[in-house]
């Protein structure tokens, strides 16, 4: 085999032969670890490496070297042993360790947690003193296939990596997700071969790979022996045009060894195509590849000693008139970024789990992946091919700490890190430059701005002109393809839109990104509850052909499994482990948790994003079908109607609908027979798509929209009061009521002990209130907004108790108070008015803000407005007619849908790692509680629902799941109003429209207890 070496010879670095005893011995220690130290130090790429190629499926002899190693870890590259311990021969303190691994996550040290700081002195490009060693040894067996030529590759090594073969040195690593390949050639031996390899957790390129997530060292990815043939293929790259004008594909395939092309012939067995490589060709009438429809076509590429597979996609990329399009066609991302994490292996993710999470995406609608901030596994890339992906790839570069100090000593604009970054760009783009599902290289992450960015750009665009640069720091957009932003606000992203943004100082720079299309590369930031606000971003997206959609950061949880005291596992983040500087729970932000579970927000997102929409006439007539794919029919859909009532199905069945082509909409009638369900009671009826055949990614039947009408809701009437009221009897009593004479409050209703009932204003903050504002006057977050004005701590003074005549002629119980807080001249005017029948009881809440609302100079915001009941028994179940199953705030829950739905007490909740406020179901109108001693029903108008068996107290002090102990009582909110929850917890707060300001507000519910 030809070798070509992209740096010096391993020849020519320090011996690594056991330190011999005796005289010198000592000296010749602090010598090899002074090496060591300044080889840490240095900013170079990494060294004996093969030139960076194509990962590919090929025929010669390949031996995976994954499995049981054995290991030692040291404190620190001057504490670790120089013993000989890379020629496997009885080696000191060694014990098993699984390759691929994040060694943290298997007892040796722990995980650390930062976002934008780094976890040591900034002083590049030294690497600190407490920099974890991990020694990695395994012997291993090589046959006579692996003769007379082979190589070794790693795909990860974090963060660098120094490798031994039979006690020669080859190298090192730089480039965490980057591969890195070896040449053993003359090394290899027949027979039993040691492999040893010292990895540092921290290096020079700890600065440049200063990602958003934890800090994991270890061999993480594969690492594989591969045979090279004689007269082999080194590297392939295929170009694989369409022309959306004439239907061609235009195929050519480059293949080369030692850097120089060679006679190989490309075979494509279902187009009847053999050809020279290195040679175009147009092809009539292919399928392109898009994420709707990701066809592809099997292909060989054969050189004498070596054959290649690859799976080709058709398929071109332009911008034009400030739009980003696909074959020739406007497309619109449906995104998100993700991270590669598992909570109980770290930076290791088994194949069969990222199969699955990527299913999972495609069965919420989503069709693009940023792969923030790195290159994947390289197998990721093929899977994106096959089920359809739009995929941004990421290099493996971020170097947010600087921005602490202004950006100073950036390595992005300092000349000394050129080749280091440049390199990188390299490893990211000769990787994955086969995969049509990646349709722009990103330069990197969080990195500034600088003459190495611009480098990296440059290199790449000279090696793959076909697809755009992105990067999102370069605002000017000097040195990229498309204008990227983060967490861009809705106004602002509607300027954009429209191409009226803020003008740049340069006219020329200017000019050029407003010949750009924007992409909003991170928004609707997915931190606990929420994200809020997707909806109207999506309109934004849809209305303006400029705006080419974005990516929700991000889609996963990067939560640790860990397990308290008692048993309980639960999700760790930042400072669980111990870190002296962390970023707390910042690191579990996501649309899934860090086992894959769904949370609320991915729900909501399938609704936002789905393709399809479905508009169900009130009428129940019929529907309005809307395609809003860009490249695919709705043949591979069916369509059915469902119509319920109290819980129970009345009729369902399937409509015809004739294939409909992309951006077209068409009216379909549903059956005259549906007009008549329901007996003139509440129905709700619902028309769905769904897959008429099973898919890669989805079985028959799954659904990817739907729409809904409801009739017949009838409204939920106070009932009049039959008894009168004496307010001077020794009891005080309104039908199944019993009230406190001293406070007005009751004591129990139909029997069920009731410990407080009051107005509250106040939940527990969420991820998104802990954030700072973005806009308005008061910046401070919301929570502290709210501590500060004395929302969490209300007080009730007692007014008055009356009796008085009801409109209706009914007798009311009426209880005056005023709620404020200490130190507070602001409060509220609170009334409640209870009559009853008998058997149910009515209670109306009148609420007027006392004094003008105004802490620190600034209006106070409402949390909500609505009541707290809280009763003396658990409650086991609760059921409801309204909107779920799942929860809803005032900008969210465009997932949930109208209906009858029933859950445990448990399921209530959402399990977010940091509790928080969550868990309210909105629009609903009747609701039961299932207790130990009966049901207790609420009904009225329109009102959110939320139960716990906990106090607000309890949830907001917690940290941790374990930390939510239920006391035996319901804590019951029956809310009247509900603030947004937005995403400030990174992003713009909760829009206009969503928030709760000081004001009145009248509403009533309907109480009653069932045996």
């Amino acid at each position: 085999m030809s070798v070509q070496s992209t740096s010096a010879p391993a020849e020519n670095r320090p011996d690594t032969a056991p330190v011999p005893q005796g005289v010198g011995s000592q000296e010749r220690s602090l010598e090899l670890a002074a090496a060591a130290v300044q080889e840490l130090a240095s900013v170079a790429p990494a060294r004996g490496t093969l030139p960076a190629r194509a990962y590919l499926s090929t025929d010669a002899p390949r031996k995976s070297l994954n499995g049981e190693w054995q290991f030692r870890l040291s404190a620190g590259i001057r504490q670790a042993p120089e013993d000989g311990w890379q020629q496997g021969v009885s080696p000191a303190g060694f014990g098993p360790l699984p390759v691929p691994s994040s060694w943290p996550m298997h007892g040796h040290g722990s995980p650390w947690y930062t976002n934008v700081q780094f976890p040591f002195a900034v002083e590049p490009p030294h690497a600190p003193e407490a920099n974890p060693i991990g020694d990695h040894l395994v012997e291993f067996q090589a046959g006579p296939e692996f003769f007379p030529s082979a190589l070794l590759r790693f795909d990860g090594i974090e963060s660098a990596g120094t490798v031994w073969l039979n006690g020669k040195e080859l190298g090192n690593t730089r480039g965490s997700r980057l591969a890195h390949e070896f040449d053993v050639t003359g090394v290899l031996v027949e027979g039993r071969n040691v492999l040893a390899v010292r990895v540092a957790q921290f290096s020079a390129a700890s600065y440049i790979e200063d990602q958003d997530m934890w800090w994991l060292p270890g061999i993480f990815r594969d690492v594989t022996l591969q045979a090279r043939p004689e007269h082999g293929i080194d590297d392939v790259f295929v170009h694989a045009d369409y022309d959306h004008r004439t239907g061609e594909g235009i195929l050519r395939v480059e293949a080369s060894r030692a850097g120089e092309a060679i006679d190989a012939v490309v075979r494509v067995p279902e187009l009847g195509l053999e050809l020279e490589a290195g040679s175009e060709h147009r092809i009539p009438q292919v399928s392109p590849w898009s994420a709707e429809l990701p066809r592809l076509y099997e292909a060989t590429v054969s050189a004498p000693g070596e054959t290649v597979a690859l799976q080709i996609g058709f398929r071109s990329i332009t911008i034009e008139d400030a739009q980003f399009k696909v074959n020739g066609r406007r497309i619109l991302l449906r995104g998100v970024n993700r991270h590669e994490h598992h909570p109980g292996l770290g930076r290791v993710v088994p194949r069969n789990v990222v199969e699955a999470e990527l299913r999972l995406m495609k069965q919420h609608n989503i069709n693009a992946i940023r792969t923030s901030h790195y290159p994947p596994h390289p197998e990721f890339l093929a899977l994106a091919d096959q089920l359809g992906f739009y995929v941004v790839l990421e290099c493996d570069l971020e170097t947010h700490g600087f921005v602490s100090a202004g950006w100073n000593e950036n390595p992005s604009d300092d000349p000394q890190w050129e080749a280091a970054l440049v390199d990188r760009m390299r490893r990211t783009v000769e990787r994955d430059k086969n995969h049509a599902a990646v349709i722009m290289w990103s330069l990197g992450n969080e990195a500034g701005t600088g003459r190495n960015l611009a480098e990296m750009s440059r290199w790449a665009k000279d090696r793959d002109p076909s697809r755009p640069i992105h990067y999102e720091g370069d605002l000017s957009c000097a040195y990229v393809d498309v204008y990227s932003r983060m967490y861009a606000s809705h106004a602002e992203t509607d300027l954009i839109g429209q191409g009226m943004e803020d003008a740049l100082e340069d006219p020329a720079l200017d000019a050029r990104r407003r010949a750009m299309p924007f992409v909003l590369c991170e928004y609707v930031h997915a931190m606990g509850n929420g994200p809020g606000g997707m909806s109207e971003y999506q309109e934004l997206f849809d209305r303006y052909p400029r705006l080419m959609g974005g990516f929700v950061w991000e889609w996963l949880e990067h939560g640790i499994t860990a397990t308290d005291d008692d048993g309980q596992e639960h999700f760790a983040y930042g400072g669980d482990f111990g870190e002296e500087i962390h970023d707390g729970n910042f690191v579990t932000d996501g649309l899934v948790d860090a086992n894959r579970k769904p949370r609320p927000g991915l729900l909501d997102f399938k609704k936002v994003i789905e393709p399809l929409t479905v508009a169900v006439a009130e009428d129940w007539s019929g529907f309005t079908l809307r395609n809003g794919f860009d490249f695919a029919d709705t043949s591979s859909f069916s369509f059915r109607y469902t119509v319920e009532s109290d819980g129970e199905t009345l009729d369902a069945g399937t409509v015809d609908v004739a294939p409909l082509a992309p951006h077209a909409e068409v009216r379909v009638d549903l059956p005259g027979t549906l007009a008549g369900l329901g007996g003139g009671g509440t129905a709700v009826l619902t028309v769905s798509a769904v897959l008429s055949a099973d898919a890669d990614w989805a079985d028959a039947g799954h659904e990817i929209a739907w729409g809904q009408a409801v009739r017949g809701i009838a409204a939920s009437e106070p009932r009049p009061a039959l008894e009168p009221v004496d307010v001077e009897a020794a009891e005080l009593r309104l039908g199944p009521v019993v009230f406190d004479r001293v406070s007005g409050l009751p004591t129990s209703i139909g029997g069920v002990p009731i410990d407080d009932l009051r107005l509250v204003l106040w939940w527990p903050p969420t991820d998104n209130d802990l954030g700072g504002e973005w806009s308005g006057p008061d910046r401070r977050p919301m929570a502290t907004q709210w501590s500060e004005a004395g929302l969490n701590r209300l007080h009730a003074r007692l007014l008055g108790i009356s009796a008085s005549v009801s409109p209706d002629g009914g007798e009311l119980l009426t209880v005056r108070t005023r709620m404020g807080a200490a130190d507070k001249q602001f409060g509220v005017l609170v009334d409640y008015s209870w009559s009853s029948d008998g058997q149910s009881v009515s209670l109306r809440t009148h609420v007027r803000p006392d004094g003008e609302w105004i802490n620190a100079g600034h209006g106070v915001e409402w949390a909500r407005i609505g009541l707290e009941i809280v009763l003396a028994a658990q409650t086991k179940s609760v059921s409801w007619f309204g909107q779920g199953p799942h929860q809803s705030y005032a900008d969210t829950g465009q997932g949930t849908r109208t209906g009858w739905f029933e859950l445990p007490m448990e399921e209530m909740d959402v399990d977010y790692v940091r509790p928080q406020e969550s868990g309210a179901r909105s629009g609903v109108h009747t609701a039961s509680l299932e207790l130990e001693t009966g049901t207790f029903v609420i009904a009225g108008a329109p009102f959110a629902l939320t139960v716990r068996p906990y106090s607000q107290n309890v949830l907001a002090a917690a940290l941790h799941r374990p930390d939510l102990v239920p006391d035996g009582r319901s804590y019951v909110y029956v809310d009247h109003a509900l603030r947004g929850v937005g995403t400030a917890a990174c992003g713009p707060g909760v829009q206009e429209p969503y928030r709760v300001k000081p004001r009145e507000a009248d509403f009533t519910v309907v109480l009653q207890v069932r045996p």
